[in-house]
């Protein structure tokens, strides 16, 4: 959704203040491994394409988390100025296969690192991550189910001034292979019969990017020599700008499960479609040069898990019937939307009366892998709309802005050899939850 930038009014502030206490102490709490449990909740699914233009703003398909994007004419940035920081966006919705294309400017700094990530439930992961340090090349890197193996799946391939100029970054996902390119230039192809017994990426993924400070003197001396850090924030600060985003799910439908606990492809559900669905949906990948990769890893120090180190916070929302999402990221009552809609899932139920919200609710899921990692999933609950509904791209977007305030916690460093934890933010669940008052409560500037 395109968001103006307009000042919130202060009315607005004020009723969410007196509402979040009542949402906050609405979370319940779930273990859920979807390795361990098939009980475990449906992900909302994108089941299409959406094209989105930071340039004129913002969208309401993701969730801000470790601090607090910012959007101007050259897009959205993530700045790391202090020790903590690590702004990001997360979908809410997650791709089972897919295409995802991002046009963007690296952050400078040495222990800086921009990421685009995605991520399952059950830890499965695909990376790109650009040190601050270098600004001639990208990691391109692979988990599966939260297992980082020896740290050998990382490589250092060419991307020459990634902070000077914008360049579009594409990651193409499908069951047999991944293939990696810097602008029309593959620079990695993984086949899935190349991976590691059972840890090729191959369940549905959330997309987070953002930037995060591997050389901050709380990580560990293996994950600031990685990012090869350490980082001076007098320097700083430090922005990674991204312009454009382009997704593609290749699969179709509401929503994905896992049918049984093994992780595999061929055990995803989807709800009112198929997996595979839309495969070639994004078209052809254009190319016109193959290049090699510079370096590899070999370290135990190589994060994975998303952005950042420490536990991985994210979160997903599940439309109800009334609410649809349109091709450029925006969602809207479907009596308003000006194309053929895709609806996301349906929404569990539960309320918030006392909140004076509707039928909302917050659920949070946490997922515990062997090797210690947690990550907490939170689903959000949109309230069905009414006539008088608007939820229009001012109340969203000031609602945002007003309420994130980029709260952080301390890094943790890892362990030696326990995989490499990420950095819980808190409240990242917040910006939705006040867009959700906003809306509820038609609130229009």
């Amino acid at each position: 959704m395109v968001f103006p930038r307009r000042p919130f009014a202060a009315a607005t502030l004020a009723v969410a203040a007196a509402v979040l206490p009542s949402l906050i102490t609405a979370q319940t709490y779930t273990s859920c491994n979807p390795l361990q449990s098939t009980s475990c909740p449906s992900d909302p699914a994108l089941g299409k394409s959406i094209d989105i233009d930071f340039t004129r703003g913002g969208s309401n398909m993701f969730t801000a988390s470790g601090g607090t994007p910012t959007y101007s004419s050259d897009g959205v940035s993530f700045t790391v100025a202090k020790s903590g920081d690590s702004p990001q966006l997360i979908s809410l919705f997650y791709i089972m296969f897919g295409r995802v294309e991002i046009t963007m400017k690296a952050a400078p700094g040495a222990g800086i690192v921009s990421s685009l990530v995605f991520e399952s439930d059950c830890l499965d992961e695909i990376d790109n991550e650009w040190l601050g340090a270098d600004s001639s090349e990208v990691q391109t890197n692979y988990f599966g189910k939260g297992i980082t193996g020896s740290y050998n799946r990382g490589q250092f391939n060419p991307a020459a001034n990634n902070q000077g100029e914008f360049i579009t970054y594409t990651v193409d996902w499908t069951s047999d292979r991944i293939v990696w390119t810097v602008g029309n230039t593959v620079v990695r192809t993984l086949n899935a019969n190349e991976a590691e017994t059972n840890q090729y990426p191959q369940t549905p993924m959330q997309v987070k990017f953002g930037s995060w400070s591997g050389g901050d003197p709380s990580n560990s001396a293996g994950t600031i020599s990685w990012a090869r850090g350490p980082t001076d924030y007098s320097q700083g600060p430090f922005s990674m700008v991204v312009q454009r985003i382009k997704i593609t799910d290749y699969s179709t439908g509401s929503k994905y499960s896992y049918g049984d606990t093994s992780g595999s492809w061929q055990s995803i559900r989807s709800e009112g479609g198929s997996v595979n669905g839309n495969l070639g949906g994004a078209g052809d990948l254009t190319t016109t040069a193959v290049t090699s990769a510079i370096s590899s890893t070999s370290t135990a120090d190589v994060p994975a898990g998303g952005i950042g180190s420490g536990s991985s916070a994210s979160s997903s929302s599940n439309l109800p019937p009334g609410w649809v999402m349109t091709s450029d990221g925006k969602v809207v009552p479907s009596n308003s939307a000006t194309e053929p809609p895709t609806p996301l899932s349906s929404p569990p139920s539960s309320a918030l009366s006392s909140a004076g919200v509707g039928s909302s609710g917050l659920e949070t899921k946490t997922i515990t892998t062997s090797d210690t990692q947690e990550v907490q999933t939170t689903i959000t609950t949109l309230p069905k709309p009414t006539a008088a509904d608007t939820m229009t791209a001012t109340s969203v977007a000031a609602a945002a802005a007003a309420s994130n305030t980029g709260g952080t916690v301390n890094n943790k460093p890892e362990a030696p050899n326990s995989g490499a934890l990420r950095q819980l933010r808190t409240h990242p669940w917040l910006t939705t939850v006040v867009a959700m008052i906003a809306s509820a409560l038609c609130i229009i500037l």
